[in-house]
C-alpha cells in the first residue's frame, strides 16, 4: 500500500541525496527511510533509488515518479494546514457587526489580517450600535463593534464582554467658511439659531448628547435632517446648512468641514469590541486581539 510518509521520503532523498541527511530532515532512523523506499519500490515494482560513495540519487524512473507526486503532496500538506485552522478557530465563518464610520477603517484591516493567520471566513453586518448588541444578545453574530458615550452607563449586562479599544471626544462638525469655524470654541448658548444633522434613531449617542446639552440650557434643539448617510451629514454640513456632533475618527476629509470644541462638556465617544460571555470561536478572540493592535497603533 502506498502511503505519505512513502512519498516524503523518496522527495527528501531527492532534495538532500543521501539516506542520512533525508532521514535527520524527516526526524526518521536511517532504517525507517529504508524501509519507506523498499515498500514504494516493492509497490511500484521499480528502483527508485540508487546508492553509491558520494550517497544516493534518484534513478529516471524515480525522477519521474518524485515529480508527479511532488504536487500531489504539497497540495495535500496544503489542505491540512487549512483543515487545522479551522479546526483550532472553532468555526468556518464568523459574522461581526459594526457601525459604519469608524467600523469602516477597523474592520477590513483587522480581517486582512486574521486571514493571514487563519482560513477562517469573516461576515460583516452593518448596523447601529443598538442593533448590533441586539444581535449579539441573540447569538445572530459572534461579535461586534460598537460605541456609546463615555459618562453614560452604554451596554451594560452580565452576559456581554466588552472589550474598550480608544475614546474620542464630541466636537461640532462645521462648515470651514462658515464663522463658527474662527471661533477656538463654541459655547452652545450662542447656538439656538443653529439646525442639527441629527441620526434617524433617537438612541444614537450624539443626539442623546445634544439633547442633554440644549435641556441643560433650556433652549430648544432645531433639526434640520435625520439620516445616518455620512456623506449626507457631510454635505449639508460643508454647504452651511447646519452642524452636526461627531468626532475624528468619522470625519471626512473630502468635505470641506472641520471640528470644533465646545465650552459645554461633550463627553467621549467610546468605541468597544463586544462579545456574548459565552464559548466563542478562537478566531473572534484574535480578531479583538487585532483590533487593539490596529487602534493602539493608530493612535
Amino acid at each position: 500500500m502506498i502511503t505519505l510518509q512513502q512519498f516524503r521520503v523518496l522527495l527528501a532523498v531527492r532534495q538532500h541525496g543521501s539516506l542520512t541527511r533525508a532521514a535527520d530532515a524527516l526526524r526518521y532512523g536511517v532504517p525507517t527511510v529504508t524501509h519507506h523506499l523498499r515498500a514504494l519500490e516493492a509497490h511500484l515494482g521499480a528502483d527508485l533509488v540508487v546508492r553509491d560513495r558520494n550517497g544516493a540519487r534518484l534513478t529516471e524512473l524515480g525522477e519521474l515518479f518524485a515529480g508527479e507526486v511532488a504536487p500531489v503532496l504539497t497540495r495535500i500538506e496544503r489542505a491540512e494546514r487549512a483543515v487545522h485552522e479551522l479546526r483550532d478557530a472553532g468555526a468556518v465563518t464568523i459574522r461581526v457587526g459594526t457601525f459604519s464610520s469608524t467600523g469602516s477603517r477597523l474592520i477590513p484591516a483587522a480581517i486582512a489580517e486574521l486571514r493571514q493567520r487563519s482560513s477562517v471566513r469573516v461576515e460583516v453586518i452593518e448596523a447601529e450600535p443598538t442593533e448590533v448588541v441586539g444581535l449579539v444578545r441573540a447569538g445572530e453574530v459572534h461579535a461586534g463593534l460598537i460605541y456609546h458615550v463615555s459618562t453614560e452607563p452604554g451596554f451594560v449586562g452580565t452576559d456581554l464582554v466588552q472589550r474598550s479599544l480608544f475614546s474620542e471626544p464630541y466636537r461640532v462638525l462645521v462648515a470651514k467658511r462658515s464663522p463658527l469655524a474662527e471661533l477656538d470654541a463654541l459655547d452652545f448658548a450662542d447656538l439656538a439659531e443653529v439646525a442639527w444633522v441629527c441620526s434617524r434613531s433617537d438612541d444614537e449617542a450624539s443626539d442623546r448628547v445634544l439633547r442633554r446639552v440644549y435641556q441643560s440650557l433650556g433652549v430648544p434643539m432645531r433639526e434640520l435632517m435625520r439620516t445616518d448617510d455620512l456623506y449626507m451629514i457631510h454635505g449639508l454640513v460643508a454647504e452651511g446648512l447646519g452642524c452636526a456632533l461627531t468626532t475624528r475618527a468619522a470625519v471626512d476629509a473630502d468635505f470641506d468641514v472641520v471640528l470644533r470644541p465646545a465650552k459645554q462638556d461633550l463627553g467621549e465617544r467610546r468605541v468597544s469590541f463586544v462579545t456574548r460571555r459565552a464559548p466563542m470561536p478562537a478566531a473572534v478572540g484574535w480578531l479583538g486581539e487585532i483590533l487593539e493592535r490596529l487602534t493602539a497603533a493608530r493612535r
